[in-house]
This record gives structure tokens, sequence and C-alpha cells, in this order.
């Protein structure tokens, strides 16, 4: 089921989206620029030390990237090769990316041996990743600066030893100069985003104030775009919300 194209609107007055079922699956139509996209990444971020593939793909490929840890980049970094193979919905009236790739920051203790994730506390990075390159595609909508998609409706925690339940896209921190985007050809330029992990206080802010608001409260509290399954809620009392 397509997006309500009318939505709702925030007091912040963004607009809100609510999503029916997803479109039935199908196949990939192919990797169109994967070769590009893995070139992209190596010469600016380093070479995928890793490579999570799927066996069964559902609409566009997706076979997660990792890069790092390095000295100059203490984290891993969890990139979406394919997601841009399809354009997303862009409604006509705005002005925004239409193919995107996603990445997302890890600490560079975090575990990914076979076993470690068979637990959700350390493969749900890879499970979100992949539900959100794959969310506009089968919800004929699309993700840009600034958007919230929050974990289920109500939100729930992505694994049981965090509270963290949503995300907010976001431009990439810690990659360097160039990296932001991708010409393939003069009608494609592939941009890549990256995601910053909510609690459903700082999701519930946004709405209500904006997201200039949150962002400044992150900033202020030290809060990188890195994944901290402990860190403090910005949206909390002690932060001078309230």
């Amino acid at each position: 089921m397509s997006e309500s194209k009318k939505g709702s609107r925030s007091k912040s007055g963004d607009r809100i989206y609510r999503h029916g079922q997803a479109a039935d699956w199908q196949p990939p139509g192919g990797q169109q620029c994967v070769e590009q996209i893995s070139n992209h990444i190596e010469v600016h971020l380093g070479k995928a030390e890793a490579v999570f593939y799927e066996f069964i793909s559902d609409t566009v490929y997706l076979n997660i990237h990792r890069v790092g840890p390095t000295a100059e980049l203490p984290f891993f970094t969890l990139i979406t090769p394919g997601m841009s193979d399809l354009p997303m919905s862009v409604p006509a009236e705005i002005d925004a990316p239409k193919h995107l790739e996603l990445l997302i920051t890890l600490p560079g203790n975090w575990k990914f041996d076979e076993e470690s994730l068979k637990d959700e506390a350390w493969y749900w990075p890879i499970r979100l990743l992949k539900i959100l390159a794959r969310f506009p595609h089968k919800h004929n909508t699309w993700l840009g600066w600034g958007h919230t998609v929050p974990n289920g409706d109500p939100p729930r925690p992505y694994a049981q030893n965090t509270k963290l339940s949503g995300a907010i896209i976001l431009t990439p921190i810690f990659v360097p100069d160039g990296f932001d985007s991708l010409p393939i050809d003069e009608r494609k330029v592939i941009h890549f985003f990256s995601f910053v992990i909510l609690y459903k206080k700082e999701m519930d802010l946004k709405l209500r104030s904006g997201t200039k608001t949150l962002l400044e409260k992150l900033v202020r509290a030290n809060i990188s775009g890195s994944v901290d399954i402990n860190r403090p809620n910005v949206a909390r009392k002690r932060f001078g919300l309230f």
C-alpha cells in the first residue's frame, strides 16, 4: 500500500505519514552501480573488510559493506550498496535526492563474529539498514534529511539491551569531503546519508519542536553519529526540556 498523500502535521509543522502494508515481494532488477559505489567507498573510507551477502533479495540487492575501524576513524561503517538501484518516489514539488545509499557508524568494539550475530543485540544495525534501504521502495515513498522512522507503531526498542527505538536521517558525520555524493551520469547522482539512533522521547521532541531543536540538544550533549546503546536521552528533564 502506498503512503497517505496528505498525511498529517506535527506541532513543529513536519508532515507525518502513516504507511500500510508493504508491497509484495519482487525480484531485484540487477545491481546497476555496485562497482562504482564499491570504488567510491574504497577511495574515501577504505577497502571493505567484509560483505554481508543476501541469499534471497527483495526488490533491490543489499549486500552490506563493512569498513574499518582505522587509526583515523576508530569506528565500523556499514553501507548499503543497492538502495540506489531504484529511484525513490520524491514528490514533484520537493527538491531532494531520488537515489540514496545509507550508512550507520558503530563503535570499534562491536561484535561481528558469526555466533554474536545470532543475537539481535549485535545484529540489529544490519537489519535496520536493510529495512530502511527497502522502506521507500516497498511503500512508494521517500527518505530525506531530517526524516525520522520509528521502529514500529508504537516504537519498540531494537534489542533487549537498549531503549533506542527510532532513527533520524542526516548528513554523514564521520566521512571525508567528497564522499556524500557520487555522480553516475547526467541523470543520476547517488547521495549518501547516515542515520542517528533515537529514543522515543527524542522523536516526540522532534515532532513537537522541530529537527533543529533536537539536533541542538544532541550536539550540546556531545552525542555523535556513532551508535551508543546506553547514551543519555536528550529529551529527558535533566537536559532542560521541561
